[in-house]
């Protein structure tokens, strides 16, 4: 595969702890309410509006806000990095593939974890929740990364730890490989038939060198 297009959260950066917990609070903060952590990140991967008018759509702007206050100021604490994700975005890199993050996080957002995780230079292109009008599931962000990239879909690899990622991979035409290190298990992952799923960085690495 000539481009290799991945998600952020939960496949390249470990913020699972981070989004977890700022989920955590904003809805404790706002709504008063505890959830249970499958209900506080059943939909990371959408727009975080998306993800606040889940928990109360009548308050979802007071939610995001109080969310990204104690998400901004706590991502250097709680945002950590795969062992073996660095080298694997290096190797392939020094193959000669082009990289891409499509994520749904928000531009800036997208800036703080990389001052926390300096891992911007392994990407030729970033497609962020401001970049195109409709987000994961559509595949409008992932055509998008292609289009920079001047690459086709027959020879590409959408790499995600969501459903929403593995669906936009799908729904564009690219070869999809779902990663079970980030927010989702291994049975919601397959409900989605990707093309494969994986355990580490390393057989990441091994899927990718495939033909």
């Amino acid at each position: 595969m000539d481009i290799v297009l991945f998600d952020l959260d939960g496949t390249v950066i470990d913020s699972t702890e981070l989004i977890r917990e700022s989920h955590r609070h904003a809805v404790r903060t706002v709504l008063g309410d505890e959830l249970p952590d499958e209900r506080l990140v059943a939909n990371v991967g959408r727009p975080l509006i998306e993800q606040m008018r889940a928990f109360d759509p009548d308050r979802a702007e007071e939610l995001l806000a109080v969310y990204r206050e104690w998400n901004h100021a706590n991502t250097g604490r709680l945002l950590r990095s795969y062992d073996g994700m660095e080298e694997l975005l290096a190797e392939l890199r020094h193959d000669g593939r082009r990289l891409g993050i499509v994520t749904s996080k928000s531009g800036p957002t997208v800036d703080l974890a990389w001052e926390v995780l300096p891992l911007s230079h392994h990407f030729d292109v970033v497609v962020s929740a401001e970049t195109t009008g409709r987000h994961k599931p559509h595949p409008d962000p992932v055509h998008h990364a292609l289009q920079h990239l001047d690459g086709h879909p027959e020879r590409a690899v959408l790499v995600g730890d969501s459903p929403f990622d593995l669906r936009a991979g799908r729904a564009a035409g690219l070869t999809t490989v779902a990663v079970t290190w980030g927010f989702f298990d291994r049975a919601e992952l397959e409900a989605e038939q990707p093309d494969h799923i994986v355990d580490t960085p390393a057989e990441l690495r091994a899927v990718l060198a495939g033909p």
